[in-house]
This record gives structure tokens, C-alpha cells and sequence, in this order.
């Protein structure tokens, strides 16, 4: 059975993807700092028949991302979708963005992803399949004043995407983002949305992959 790791397995984006993994048979992990907030989701996935496992991770803790690939891999043999969706969504300009807060942010909006694609691409490059799949933002593109380090951030994850598509993809595995522009409430039609335009990214033939979908089309 193939094993889909959600790192930030929010009410939102999160769940949505990772029940869409499920619906084709992938064993889905779900991670949150507190396991504990994950028992409602692990419960509704595993009444519909999915095999789910919870474990606790920390984005703003660097060793915590490194820890949880490695156990994951160790349990269920590899991971062979990676779904990387945590956010530090802390508003603040220019004026009043603090140096203490800005490095935690930082940590959690591009330093856990960094670390998560590192450690989860060397078995999928390895094996030469896996797709790594990354929630992005609109304001990676166009930042938002109000939301400095998130925009910092968002921007900071689709360079890393583009920056690696085109090496990763030579070596058979699919690295790729959803540019999310719309703000996203739980079980809504706009996750659903998203966690099918993330499946389609898994599901696309290698000569057609792309490296960046946007949400709103």
C-alpha cells in the first residue's frame, strides 16, 4: 500500500487532500503538534473505510520535520506522497514585524518545507518515483503588506518548487505547488477543489507534469 504524508493536516486544505489520497487507496498520515486535535479526523476517515495513522509533528521545529520522515519511512517502508500544508499565518507590516517573530515564521512557512522535501526526496529519488506536493499562496506572488512573512514565505516555497521541478523531474519524481488564492473555510467546496487539483497533479503522465497550478484558475 502507497503512504501519503500530510505535514499540517488542517480542517481545511488538509483533510481535503489527504482524504482524496484515500479514496485511491493510499494510506494517509496526518500529523499536528497536539495528536490529540486529529482524533475527529482520524475517526471520520477510518468510518469511511481508509487506513489512517496519526502522528505528532512540529513545522517550527526542524528536527521534529527530519524525525517524522524518517519514522514514517521506518513504519510503512517509504513515503511515496508528500503533502506539505502548514502556514504560520501571523499578520504584520513592515513597521511592526518583529525580528522574534519573523525567524519562527520563517521556520514554519519555508524552513519545514525545505527540510521536509530534502529528507522525503532522497528515498523517492532513490526509488525515481514520488511526488512531492506543496500548498503555495497567492502572496508568494503578489505580496500582501499586511502579511509579511506569510508573503515571504509563500514566495520563498515556489522558488524552492521551481527551483527543483526540472532536476527532480529527470530523476522520476514530481515536485509541484497549488498557488492558492482564495481563503479556504473547512469541508468546503474550494478544499474539495484544491485536494482534486493536488490529485491531479499525482496523477499526471511524466511527459505532461506540471510544476504549478493556481486556485482559482
Amino acid at each position: 500500500m502507497k503512504t501519503f504524508l500530510s505535514i499540517g493536516s488542517g480542517p481545511g486544505i488538509g483533510i481535503a487532500t489527504a482524504e482524496r489520497f484515500a479514496k485511491e487507496g493510499f494510506r494517509v498520515v496526518l500529523t499536528s503538534r497536539d495528536v490529540a486535535k486529529l482524533g475527529e479526523r482520524v475517526a471520520e476517515l477510518k468510518d469511511k473505510g481508509y487506513i489512517v495513522a496519526a502522528k505528532s509533528a512540529d513545522a517550527g521545529d526542524l528536527a521534529s520535520i527530519s524525525a517524522l520522515i524518517k519514522e514514517t519511512e521506518s513504519e510503512f517502508g517509504s513515503v511515496d506522497v508528500l503533502h506539505f500544508n502548514s502556514a504560520s499565518m501571523h499578520s504584520a507590516t513592515i513597521e511592526t514585524q518583529q525580528a522574534e517573530t519573523f525567524v519562527p515564521d520563517l521556520t514554519i512557512n519555508i524552513g519545514a518545507a525545505l527540510v521536509a522535501v530534502q529528507d522525503v526526496s532522497r528515498g523517492m529519488l532513490k526509488r525515481g518515483e514520488g511526488s512531492i506536493l506543496l500548498t503555495g499562496g497567492i502572496f508568494g506572488v503578489t505580496p500582501h503588506p499586511d502579511y509579511l512573512s506569510l508573503s515571504i514565505g509563500k514566495a520563498g516555497m515556489r522558488a524552492l518548487t521551481l527551483g527543483t521541478f526540472d532536476n527532480f523531474r529527470d530523476r522520476g519524481v514530481h515536485i509541484a505547488t497549488v498557488t492558492v488564492g482564495a481563503l479556504i473555510a473547512a469541508g468546503s467546496a474550494e478544499a474539495t477543489a484544491i485536494a482534486e487539483a493536488f490529485w491531479n497533479l499525482h496523477a499526471q503522465p511524466k511527459d505532461s507534469w506540471a510544476v504549478e497550478v493556481n486556485y482559482p484558475a
